[in-house]
């Protein structure tokens, strides 16, 4: 085991820092407590790495810097960050299976972005609307 782990992860415009070390269990997003985390949807997002690691997770203190994005992207960048930490702190080929049979975005982040803006539209893909007569 290192004695800490330097990972990151990332979705949509959102960037996790994750830094896993030796301690008993503790989790803090941007030096806030999980217990506390709101909204809840993002918190329970975030647990799913540590709940599948089960035993081994209470052996390890988590801490998360997330920034950019809205409050999903982040929740879904740190559970990347946290089960690359978990997996590159551990050294458990067993662990990462368990990860990547459950969901492979718990291991590698999200290649997919926004699509650039084009002329003429609000967005990507909505265009004013023309008219002939």
């Amino acid at each position: 085991m290192a004695e800490v782990s330097n990972t990151s992860g990332k979705r949509k415009e959102a960037v996790a820092r994750c830094v896993v070390s030796a301690g008993t269990g503790k989790v803090r997003i941007n030096n806030v407590p999980i217990e506390i985390f709101t909204p809840e949807l993002a918190r329970l997002k975030i647990m799913e790495p540590m709940a599948l690691a089960g035993e081994k997770a209470s052996k390890v203190d988590v801490s998360v810097n997330v920034a950019g994005g809205g409050f999903m992207g982040q929740a879904e960048a740190s559970r990347t960050a946290i089960a690359k930490g978990l997996v590159d702190f551990l050294k458990d080929e067993e662990l990462e299976k368990l990860f990547r049979d459950y969901d492979r975005s718990l291991l590698i982040s999200d290649p997919r972005r926004k699509l650039p803006k084009k002329p003429l539209g609000r967005g990507a893909r909505k265009k004013r609307q023309k008219s002939y007569r």
